[in-house]
């Protein structure tokens, strides 16, 4: 991912279930920022009609929907969004081998059937929201931070591009599974804003030079006065570091 510019490893999570918001702000960064994320209260709302208006804005899209089931219905799963062209997927981590390997073959095929490029699939290891006392008390004793780096081998293993993580992780899981690993690190706050429901964060200059390939910043940029010279600052930042 080295070949990225600044704003390219950006991607802004459209934390909103207003379609017509979303299309708004897509086309208004789309210049600014690498691609925008939609999640699953989004999809919630608006399913693949309101995902297919925001990429009328020619903007790429990280779909954020953490499947996590048995094999064959994350595979079909997989099969049936794939013609909305996502840049990046994710899938749970938790699944197990079985199912990151489903996932993995499936996205390859989808990609052919449909005729697109082939999304990013990253799994995610440890939701940014969750610290060593959330893991104890769903029954595990292992710390957040080895946990994260487990479950990534584990991902590599079963032929994932990569994962989501917290930047706190990024240097253990570069050294884990080397520099093509795909990174994709939410938890980035620039300088001087609110941590909000995060509980592991730190600035994108940090994170990039840790190593993330591509950081994900929501509230910073969404509910800033002016969204693009918010994102344009920190691309700015980037670019410094």
């Amino acid at each position: 991912m080295n070949d990225l510019t600044p704003a390219q490893r950006i991607l802004c999570a459209l934390d909103t279930t207003d379609p017509d918001i979303a299309y708004s702000l897509a086309e208004k960064l789309r210049a600014h920022v690498g691609g925008v994320k939609l999640g699953l209260e989004f999809f919630g709302a608006c399913g693949p009609d309101g995902f297919a208006l925001v990429a009328k804005s020619a903007m790429p899209i990280f779909l954020d929907l953490k499947l996590h089931d048995i094999p064959v219905t994350v595979a079909k799963s997989i099969h049936a969004l794939m013609p909305l062209k996502p840049l990046i997927m994710t899938i749970h981590t938790a699944g197990g081998p079985a199912m990151m390997e489903a996932a993995a073959k499936a996205a390859t095929k989808a990609a052919q059937d449909v005729g697109c490029v082939r999304p990013i699939i990253v799994g995610v290891t440890i939701l940014t929201s969750m610290d060593d006392s959330d893991l104890q008390a769903v029954g595990l004793s292992t710390p957040v931070s080895a946990q994260v780096v487990r479950m990534a081998r584990l991902a590599e293993q079963s032929g994932l591009d990569g994962v989501v993580c917290s930047p706190f992780e990024i240097t253990a899981i570069r050294e884990a599974c080397g520099p093509d690993f795909k990174l994709v690190v939410p938890g980035i706050r620039p300088a001087g804003s609110a941590v909000g429901d995060q509980k592991r964060v730190m600035t994108p200059a940090e994170a990039v030079t840790k190593g993330a390939d591509y950081i994900v910043i929501g509230r910073p940029i969404t509910e800033a006065n002016d969204p693009v010279r918010a994102a344009r600052a920190i691309a700015e930042e980037l670019n410094q570091s």
